[in-house]
């Protein structure tokens, strides 16, 4: 390692774990320096953290267990924290740019009072995976790029545009202004999400945990979609119905080319 030192108290944000450290160092994020558990096995992820980060002139500080945990937000960090500036925000046109830029049909996904910080970053993750073009959030009452929801989303938050903004109705009103289908999560939807159109511009909507849709949020929406269920669980967790619907997006999507 490049330093062995007392690393001074973490002010600020942090990725932590060893998958989203690691994806911050392959996508090249500033990241300010590295504090790595003394005298840990270095396995093939801890290995290439080393060498890209001292690749990249990272500092990096080996400090022990107990000053590690003191150091870590999340409690769960592997033996590796990185410590980086504020997450940056884009505008959702950036959302719509980053579609136009693949040629492909805007894919966008809105947070409506998402605030667990595991549900964000697993989110994230399907929709990284699933194709989608950027996540759109409340910048009050709702969780942020937090190290959590980093961590959660097992590197995903480094490779999607995350869109912060003030009101998410008026963006929604936009968004319906530049063509996107706005197609909102509830269990009692008017169609089930397989008969939903997936393949044009469209921008998906989750509810919260504890509410789902907002009102006024269900009431701008399109169309509204429901996810069957034989069970006698009621509903899903807000993230794996998430998952389940934007992979038939992408399903859709995949097949019309």
């Amino acid at each position: 390692m490049s330093r062995f030192s007392r690393a001074k108290k973490v002010h600020g944000q942090t990725v932590e774990g060893r998958r989203a450290v690691l994806e911050s160092l392959r996508v090249k994020r500033d990241i300010e320096r590295l504090i790595m558990l003394e005298d840990s096995e270095l396995g093939p992820q801890l290995r290439e953290i080393v060498f890209l980060a001292t690749e990249a002139g990272i500092r990096i500080d080996a400090v022990s267990r107990r000053e590690l945990e003191s150091q870590s937000q999340t409690k769960k960090h592997q033996g590796v924290i990185a410590v980086v500036p504020d997450p940056r925000y884009h505008q959702p046109d950036d959302l719509l740019s980053a579609a136009g830029l693949k040629g492909e049909h805007p894919l966008l996904v809105m947070l409506d009072g998402i605030q667990d910080p595991h549900n964000l970053g697993a989110i994230a993750r399907t929709a990284e995976a699933a194709g989608v073009h950027g996540l759109i959030i409340a910048e009050r009452r709702a969780v942020g790029v937090t190290p959590g929801a980093m961590r959660a989303s097992a590197g995903a938050l480094e490779h999607i545009k995350v869109s912060r903004v003030g009101n998410l109705n008026r963006t929604v009103e936009k968004l319906k202004e530049n063509g996107l289908t706005i197609v909102g999560l509830d269990a009692a939807g008017d169609s089930e999400y397989t008969q939903i159109d997936f393949t044009g511009p469209v921008l998906v909507v989750v509810g919260s945990e504890g509410k789902g849709l907002s009102r006024l949020m269900r009431d701008n929406c399109d169309q509204v979609a429901s996810i069957p269920m034989a069970g006698q669980i009621s509903s899903l967790n807000v993230s794996v119905s998430a998952a389940i619907v934007l992979y038939e997006a992408f399903n859709q999507r995949s097949k019309a080319g």
